[in-house]
This record gives structure tokens, C-alpha cells and sequence, in this order.
């Protein structure tokens, strides 16, 4: 059951009109806190992603279903049923099976949650889209930063490119 903090962001991502992809990035934030803190493990990064759309769609996030050929087909009708789940009112879940869940995510590995392992599947799922997809992509992250946020951007980029290029400096000599 997601937190009553991330229900209370997600709604309020939902009220200022975020897609429903943002208001589910609460979901998986929470589900990387709940790994890093050692509370259950998860086998990828991509399985702990998973978990916490899951939840997103089930707490009635209107995340839609991945289309045809992106996931297999069972990946898609689970998600398919979050989404209904996630509409109809909900039922007490099975204690059985929810203690099964959790004995079984607490026996997976904590690294699928760390910023290395992160990274990698943010540049594994970026390298799956075209050059004109990530531009696209970057152009709107830019237009809905405003004003302040891009010169902050820039400024973090300029520190890093500068960070960047000293480190190589050091390792020519």
C-alpha cells in the first residue's frame, strides 16, 4: 500500500496538470526509498521501476498500458489490470499472499535501487529511442523547466563540463 505522501504528491501533480507518467514517478520514488532503506530487494532496476507502476496504476494513477510490441503480452494485461483495479473499489488483499510478495522481494538483491544501477537503465532505455524521440523529448523538459530552471540547468551543465574536462587534464599527464 503506497504512502499517504506520495498519494498527497501525486494528486497534487495531478492538480497542477502533470501527465500521468510524473504522477507515477512518485510511485517509483517511493519504491526506490523502500529498496535503499532495506525494506525489500528487487532483481533489476527495471523490476523495482515495474513494481512502482504498478502501484501508481492500482492507487488510480491513469497510467495507460504499454502499447503492442513494446512488452510481452502478459506484462501488458497486468498492467491492463492495474489500471481496472486501480478504477473499481478496492478489495482487502490476501494476507497470505502479500506476506508470500514481501518474502519473496526481501530475498532480492538492494544494488538494483543504486545510482549506478539507475543510470545504466536510464542510458539502456535512452539508447532505445532515436535521436529525434530524445531531442523531442528534451525540447519539452526545457519548455516546462521556465526561465530560472534553465539557467540553473545550464549552470549545473557548465560546473560539470568544466568538472569533466579537468578530470581529463589529470589523467593525459
Amino acid at each position: 500500500m503506497p504512502r499517504n505522501e506520495t498519494l498527497r504528491r501525486a494528486m497534487r501533480d495531478k492538480r497542477e496538470g502533470k501527465s500521468p507518467s510524473t504522477q507515477a514517478g512518485e510511485f517509483v520514488r517511493e519504491e526506490m526509498d523502500d529498496i535503499r532503506e532495506g525494506k525489500h530487494g528487487a532483481r533489476s532496476a527495471k523490476q523495482a521501476i515495474a513494481i512502482g507502476l504498478s502501484k501508481a496504476r492500482r492507487a488510480g494513477v491513469r497510467l495507460a498500458p504499454p502499447k503492442r510490441g513494446t512488452t510481452s503480452e502478459q506484462t501488458r494485461r497486468k498492467a491492463a489490470r492495474d489500471l481496472t483495479r486501480g478504477r473499481t473499489p478496492q478489495k482487502r488483499p490476501s494476507a497470505r499472499r502479500s506476506a508470500a510478495i514481501v518474502s519473496a522481494l526481501e530475498r532480492e538483491p538492494r544494488a538494483s535501487a543504486s545510482r549506478a544501477a539507475l543510470s545504466e537503465q536510464a542510458r539502456s532505455a535512452a539508447r532505445r529511442r532515436t535521436p529525434s524521440q530524445r531531442s523531442k523529448s528534451a525540447r519539452r523538459a526545457a519548455r516546462t523547466k521556465g526561465p530560472g530552471g534553465r539557467s540553473a540547468a545550464a549552470r549545473r551543465a557548465a560546473r560539470s563540463r568544466k568538472s569533466h574536462a579537468s578530470a581529463e587534464h589529470v589523467g593525459s599527464r
